[in-house]
């Protein structure tokens, strides 16, 4: 590796911090935790009253005291399921719709007799969701072996249509279009709409009932994001491949506090790709850090056994430390403190089991590009996570027209540039606002990258290019420093302080008593 500063103690630094935070992560749990294990039993869409149902009785049954949360809902909800024999969704529906008290069925597992048998109807579901899992999983690989897989980066292409009944024609002509991967938007979950509102941000798509709470819109139309239109539309894609005889890929963005069940739902509905960044949902979705890594280290455990490949992004913009300051950091500082959280990110994952050929990293961050000599910065930032980073593929987003015209315009020809120096690159994403053309012009730019890069040799970095890596380098190395003395204060700084209540999430997250694992033998 070229001298580029202290690459081996950055990379140090982010596995011990990666180590001491997964172990505690792993020892929690959350309400999106409790959420996700019902999915994973069979419990899906919504009451009675048009709220998400798994959501719903996690909700009642916590409603008799946050302490519950450490023991977790699962074996009082196998309890009723022996008691009252029913499927998991009726008596889901019935305990939402108050017929059913979860806390009853938690004191009868006093009894030894009724816990063991609890415990085994638990693990008789799991090992039943799992089975599917494994299904879906080998159904990805026969269908990759029969219509052909298409050669990397794959070109992505945004689903704009949020609702299902207009999404069925659109993701149709997006494969037509060439498409290798296309995203779909998950839809804002229940308990990050409340949380939201009661800060006082409005959420589109989300209203107050009549009751006073928060729900899901219930009429007609089903978002296309959510587990029903995720399976329809798997369908509709694999129809539409089989027509040009190659595999299509579907994506999803996980939304705050959602993590854990959209892992079960990409894993039961076969999402290929996973934009999940835990460092991302602090940064820039403002949840409690000990609530989005235990999250994140339960969702990492189903990506892993479904196969899916995991999207960790290139290291959300920190501009904290530079509001307090009252004085703007140079780009190197802040893209260093984007790349140590990028590494942060990327070893937490890895040490929830991903693994590197089902972890690929971003790029460059998108901001950067705007800035003075934005190209020469860039191929910098290429070269470092190729460097720090050899065992993943890379992935680049393509800017929003918002952006800047000359900005967003150049986009395509910095791919076409930095593709040689990349090495493996899984994926080129366009962005909503600037798919004109469908995949074909992005296609055309990453074709002369490749072209080019058997013909190019070792990237070699000089002036600006090289002075922008080196301080980057010694920008993350400080910013995981100061993680390690003073925690998420150093780059959240003022948006950490105050009561723990004012973070997204944290009050729903503890240490677990109950050790249910859906993984056991």
């Amino acid at each position: 590796m070229a001298d580029w500063g202290p690459t081996e103690p950055l990379l140090a630094r982010a596995e011990t911090l990666a180590g001491a935070w997964s172990a505690r992560a792993r020892m929690s749990t959350t309400s999106g935790q409790e959420r996700a294990l019902l999915r994973l039993f069979g419990v899906s869409g919504l009451d009675r009253s048009g709220r998400p149902l798994a959501g719903e009785v996690v909700d009642r049954y916590l409603a008799g005291g946050q302490g519950r949360l450490a023991g977790g809902v699962i074996l009082p909800f196998a309890a009723g399921l022996l008691e009252y024999d029913m499927a998991p969704q009726a008596l889901a529906l019935d305990i939402a719709a108050g017929s059913i008290d979860l806390g009853l069925e938690a004191e009868l597992l006093r009894d030894s007799g009724r816990r063991a048998a609890a415990e085994a109807e638990a693990a008789r579901l799991a090992a039943a969701a799992i089975e599917r899992i494994d299904a879906n999983r080998t159904a990805r690989i026969e269908l990759l072996d029969l219509l052909g897989d298409p050669s990397r980066p794959w070109i992505g292409l945004p689903l704009a249509e949020a609702d299902l009944e207009a999404a069925r024609p659109a993701i149709r002509r997006l494969v037509r279009d060439g498409a290798d991967l296309v995203r779909v938007t998950v839809p804002v979950g229940r308990e990050l709409a409340d949380r939201l509102h009661d800060a006082g941000v409005d959420v589109p798509d989300w209203r107050t009932d009549e009751a006073g709470g928060h729900g899901a819109v219930t009429s007609d139309p089903t978002p296309s994001g959510s587990q029903r239109g995720l399976s329809e539309l798997r369908l509709i894609v694999d129809e539409t491949a089989a027509e040009r005889r190659s595999y299509v890929r579907m994506a999803t963005m996980t939304p705050g506090l959602a993590a854990p069940e959209q892992a079960i739902v990409a894993a039961f509905e076969r999402v290929d790709v996973v934009m999940a960044d835990v460092v991302a949902e602090i940064v820039d979705g403002r949840v409690d850090p000990d609530r989005a890594l235990a999250d994140h280290a339960f969702a990492n455990r189903f990506h892993r056994r479904a196969g899916s490949v995991v999207v960790v992004g290139p290291g959300p913009l920190v501009v904290a430390p530079d509001l307090a300051r009252g004085v703007p950091s140079d780009p190197a500082t802040r893209a260093g403190r984007g790349l140590a959280l990028q590494l942060l990110g990327v070893a937490l994952a890895r040490r929830g089991g991903v693994s590197p050929d089902q972890l690929v990293v971003g790029a460059l961050p998108a901001w950067l590009v705007d800035e003075r000599d934005g190209a020469a910065r860039a191929l910098a930032e290429i070269g470092l996570r190729r460097a720090l980073m050899p065992d993943h593929a890379l992935a680049f987003e393509e800017l929003p027209a918002d952006a800047g015209s000359f900005t967003a315009a150049r986009w395509p020809y910095i791919v076409a540039s930095a593709l040689p120096y990349a090495g493996p690159t899984a994926l080129v994403l366009r962005d909503a606002s600037t798919t004109a053309g469908g995949g074909m012009p992005m296609r055309a730019a990453t074709s002369v990258g490749t072209e080019l890069a058997g013909s190019t040799g070792p990237l070699e970095l000089q002036g600006v290019a090289l002075d922008h890596a080196r301080a980057t380098v010694a920008a993350a190395l400080a910013t995981l420093d100061q993680l390690a003395d003073v925690g998420w204060r150093a780059v959240l700084g003022q948006a950490i302080e105050g009561p723990p209540s004012d973070r997204l999430g944290a009050g729903a997250v503890v240490e677990r008593t109950e050790s249910f694992d859906p993984f056991a033998d």
